[in-house]
């Protein structure tokens, strides 16, 4: 009788009639509570409706009526993995395998759980012998290539996505998930394929969305990827992932302000979001939005401390000055991020070049800060000691700084096609000698490459004022100023000791046009004050000093970078609040040409530096056109970059230990016209008799930096502090 019965229950159960099947089994389990099917099979239809802990008890009995049945210890595991109750699941789906060595769905749940546990190589190891045991398995191959991107291993994760889907088409998730494996190999239009193929198949896809909206994104089809996030939230409100890249949109849109609730709701749903806390503190830092700030630094600082992935390094750098954090913060997004990777095998010893081959990689080979200040640089090489390559993965805008450091190289390769794994390849082919990470820890920079091994020495310069926190590079080339002795210890790199760490351009034209006060919306009298780096490097404090200056020196304006709406209106209200006229704050119109911004600095009187952040290229175009630039020297990289040109221009007397020193310096200049005068002269004087401007004596510098990295690496030697000999017209050091 009850056979008969069962025999319906299971039929039931397998037409997906879960209530029905439930319902036989209950009044079979009435007349016979020691059925072991019944007890089994009413278990699996309570995993089914997510009734888990009912389950377990039910299989449990079933388990003690029948301890030999493989099956059963395979459910139990899968319903304790619903729990995450992780270890008790893991002991079952081992029972079950002792039982019955073949089961390949156990072999298969057990890699599952071992992917929970972060043992990644055992898992991967389960889902091979699954694969051994059934070869069409295609699940078993999904699961697999997820192992193997989370291990960085792309191709492998994507020969396993596509072996799965040739096993079962329809699968929508190895679709999907191939997609997210090909845009990390940045082969975005094959990525876009995939999504979509996996949106065709199951049209309301949350994670398609999601993923495709990040191609898009990658692809710079803003909208587009907004309405991809969009549908994605639309069909998942509490989607994490889906509003913190909406924010992420909105931010590179520069719309902070919108940016800001996109990651306040992501925090949210997900307040232990990697990484999102500071991104979310940055995009308010953006638009001076600064309520509350003093207790969110607290508890970023807490977070910081008890190892959290809270915020970039580079987030950081705006926030705080402290050594410490910025290297433990370094440390975390590298081990998160781009750890040390194994796919390429060691680099076998080189026999020595006749010349040097130098590799820089960057995002920025146009008209940006960092080419503008190595234009120069590249074009004096001495090309009969060295080679120098570039390795260019960011936007081929076509401007004229594109063009020319395009000319300026031996070689200029486009490589923003290509994947890390490539580009370290590629690196190696051409026997790279020593590859300059010009990006770092920035938005656009491609650390991957690195922890790749593009070459036998590796080094970060320029772009990135800060430590890596990673093993995988050699050098942090920076001078005495930036980082002396002391500090060393906060870094994870060898520092390549240059007498100062910024090159300049001796090319930079500044129009010959001579700007009124009144057409750059100035008052006709008065002193004028400035600073034009960017928003996020305006602190509270720094913005109450200048508000106390602005008070002590009668008639004097503050003349700021034009920023987001949304900062000016808070900086205005910040003033007025500290009561200072809002009109005081005059917003300066972008320029188009660079000539033209460096003429109109001149009509500036003073140059007002921020903390902890300090102005880099900003207080070199400063310095350039004869302008002062006032700052307060603070402990880390980021803090001391003003402190290092006017170290390298022969001018220590702009330079104030406190923020107290800064603000009454400030306050003298801006009062005593003929200090300001002598200042302003010897500035004059400097600017082509001092090392800071002299690009020729820079190059010098950094070869000599260069050629003992490589006799080293020649002589077997690890790397090491190393110092570039002292060339004519050394700073002295302050």
């Amino acid at each position: 009788m009850n056979a008969a019965k069962f025999k319906e229950a299971l039929a039931l159960h397998q037409a997906g009639q879960l209530a029905q099947a439930a319902a036989v089994c209950e009044e079979i389990l009435k007349s016979q509570p020691g059925h072991f099917d019944a007890l089994h099979l009413r278990g699996v239809v309570a995993a089914q409706t997510k009734d888990f802990q009912r389950a377990i008890e039910l299989i449990g009995k079933a388990i003690e009526i029948n301890p030999g049945n493989a099956n059963a210890y395979h459910n139990r595991g899968n319903a304790l993995c619903a729990l995450k109750q992780y270890d008790n699941a893991l002991f079952n789906y081992d029972q079950a395998i002792a039982l019955k060595p073949n089961l390949a769905e156990a072999h298969l749940s057990r890699g599952n759980i071992l992917k929970d546990l972060a043992q990644s190589q055992a898992a991967l190891a389960s889902y091979d012998q699954a694969i051994a045991l059934r070869p069409d398995y295609a699940e078993a191959y999904h699961y697999r290539g997820n192992i193997l991107y989370e291990l960085h291993q792309c191709q492998a994760a994507l020969e396993s996505y596509d072996k799965a889907i040739e096993l079962s088409p329809d699968y929508a998730e190895a679709c999907n998930n191939r997609g997210a494996v090909l845009q990390v190999l940045k082969q975005y239009q094959a990525a876009l394929q995939s999504c979509d193929r996996a949106i065709a198949l199951k049209p309301n896809y949350t994670a398609a969305y999601v993923n495709r909206g990040f191609v898009l994104h990658k692809l710079g089809q803003y909208q587009a990827a907004l309405q991809n996030y969009d549908q994605a939230i639309a069909l998942q409100p509490d989607h994490a992932i889906a509003h913190n890249n909406r924010g992420n949109i909105l931010q590179d849109l520069k719309q902070f302000d919108a940016a800001i609730p996109s990651y306040a709701r992501a925090l949210a749903i997900k307040p232990d979001y990697e990484f999102l806390y500071g991104k979310w503190l940055h995009a308010k830092m953006h638009i001076c939005d600064w309520r509350d700030v003093g207790n969110q630094l607290v508890q970023l600082t807490q977070k910081i401390q008890r190892g959290e992935k809270v915020v970039t390094p580079f987030a950081l750098q705006a926030l705080t000055g402290s050594l410490p954090l910025q290297r433990k913060v370094a440390e975390i997004l590298v081990d998160a991020e781009y750890p040390p990777s194994l796919d390429l095998p060691t680099i076998s010893k080189r026999a020595r070049h006749t010349r040097i081959r130098i590799g820089y990689f960057s995002a920025d080979f146009y008209s940006h800060p960092v080419s503008i200040l190595l234009a120069s640089l590249i074009e004096s090489h001495d090309r009969n000691r060295f080679e120098a390559y570039a390795f260019s993965f960011g936007p081929n805008t076509g401007d004229e700084m594109r063009k020319r450091m395009e000319n300026a190289f031996d070689q200029f390769l486009d490589v923003r096609n290509k994947s890390d794994r490539d580009i370290a390849e590629l690196a190696r082919k051409m026997e790279i000698d020593i590859a300059i990470d010009l990006g770092g820890q920035t938005k656009d920079s491609r650390a991957g490459i690195f922890a790749k091994r593009a070459a036998p020495i590796q080094a970060v310069w320029l772009g990135y004022g800060g430590t890596m926190g990673a093993k995988y590079i050699d050098y942090l080339i920076a001078d005495p100023v930036l980082i002396p002795e002391e500090s060393r210890q906060h870094y994870s790199e060898n520092i390549a000791y240059l007498p100062c760490f910024m090159p300049s351009d001796e090319k930079r034209p500044v129009a010959d046009r001579r700007f009124t006060r009144e057409e750059l919306g100035l008052p006709s009298k008065g002193f004028v004050f400035c600073c034009f780096n960017n928003s996020y490097k305006i602190t509270p404090g720094t913005f109450d000093i200048w508000m106390r200056i602005l008070k002590q020196v009668d008639g004097s304006v503050l003349w700021l970078t034009m920023m987001p709406d949304a900062a000016m209106h808070n900086l205005q209200q910040e003033a007025m609040h500290g009561g200072v006229n809002s009109d005081r704050l005059i917003f300066a119109k972008r320029m188009p040409l660079q000539q033209d911004h460096l003429a109109r600095l001149r009509v500036a009187d003073l140059l007002l530096d921020t903390l902890p952040y300090n102005a880099g290229t900003t207080a070199s175009d400063a310095l350039w056109v004869g302008l002062p630039v006032l700052t307060c020297k603070g402990e880390a990289f980021a803090s001391r970059m003003a402190s290092s040109l006017l170290n390298a221009i022969h001018l220590p007397e702009l330079i104030t230990a406190t923020q107290e020193g800064y603000e009454v310096l400030a306050v003298e200049l801006a009062t005593n016209p003929e200090r300001l005068k002598r200042i302003r002269q010897k500035l004059e004087q400097n600017r082509f008799t001092t090392p800071l401007f002299d690009s020729k004596l820079f190059t010098q510098n950094i070869e000599d930096a260069y050629t003992q990295m490589y006799e080293r690496y020649l002589a077997d030697l690890p790397p090491a502090h190393i110092t570039s000999p002292l060339k004519s017209g050394q700073p002295p050091q302050f």
